[in-house]
């Protein structure tokens, strides 16, 4: 009896989880007009839980949604020693997708240019981008997926603060560097805890980063680090951190080429933000959280 109900609420909890990963993505694809009728759609797979969740989740939203667009995954294969070079092309055999498996040995690439002990991402990213901006061309693809969610997107927010001295961030649509495609991130509001716990339902086959993912000195993941630490004692941090993404106030930053301080002048009328800096419902003690604006 209590293994019966125990399967049915596991069961009910996976549900759930299913149906607030494709109504999140759904909103931020419409949101962003990320997809839009007759599109194709090249996700990029790279055997990890993100990118196996968009594909997944976008398989999902293609049998459901009022438009019709075309899914081909595109997995490119950097030639890592050890590499499991089945394990996709099993996989994405087994689904009702055309796939393409791009191999191109940007590993030795990177070994050979990126000194012992430093960070490999850099050049790894660049490297990987024009291969797939070129793949996106001679496939077709009207829009290119990435599997970056919310957390993703706040750790480049706060590394650009720290280490670059930008505002800036990870956009959820955005032209490629070389001026052809779109890039679209379809899960950006979602969080990647419920990622990982999608990957772990559907048994997504795994393959481990072993190029960089072992570099745990890696600024990325002190910075997420932080962030974990900061949603488990304020629950609710990140989702407003996110959303003051979305809700930006020109006036009360410091870019002059966002806003025409050197114009600003008396007129006589008041103006109820003018000189605010903090919102006073916002405005309290350091030990009380900061309330969550809405919740799942």
């Amino acid at each position: 009896m209590t293994a019966a109900r125990d399967s049915r609420k596991q069961a009910f909890e996976e549900n759930k989880l299913a149906k607030r990963l494709r109504r999140l993505a759904g909103e931020a694809i419409a949101d962003y007009d990320m997809i839009r009728n007759g599109d194709r759609v090249m996700v990029c797979l790279s055997g990890g839980k993100d990118s196996y969740s968009l594909l997944d989740v976008l398989m999902s939203l293609r049998d459901h949604a009022p438009i019709d667009f075309e899914i081909v995954a595109v997995n490119l294969d950097q030639r890592h020693p050890g590499y499991p070079e089945h394990v996709l092309p099993e996989y994405l055999s087994s689904l009702d997708i055309p796939f393409r498996i791009e191999m191109q040995d940007t590993y030795s690439t990177v070994k050979r240019l990126v000194p012992e002990g430093k960070t490999m991402c850099s050049l790894c990213s660049r490297l990987r981008r024009g291969v797939l901006y070129r793949v996106a061309s001679e496939i077709g693809a009207t829009r290119i997926a990435l599997g970056h969610h919310r957390d993703d997107i706040l750790e480049t927010l706060l590394l650009n603060m720290f280490f670059g001295s930008k505002l800036k961030g990870m956009p959820p649509k955005l032209v490629s560097d070389d001026g052809k495609n779109v890039v679209i991130r379809p899960l950006a509001y979602c969080k990647e805890s419920d990622l990982a716990a999608w990957a772990e339902v559907r048994r997504f086959p795994i393959i481990p980063c072993d190029l960089c993912g072992s570099q745990e000195t890696l600024q990325r993941k002190q910075v997420k680090s932080m962030l974990q630490g900061w949603e488990k004692q304020y629950p609710g941090r990140l989702d407003n951190m996110f959303r003051a993404l979305q809700n930006v106030v020109p006036s009360h930053l410091a870019d002059g080429k966002l806003f025409d301080f050197a114009a600003l002048a008396p007129t006589g009328i008041p103006f109820a933000d003018g000189d605010i800096a903090f919102d006073p419902e916002l405005d309290r003690p350091a030990t009380v959280p900061l309330r969550v604006i809405h919740g799942d």
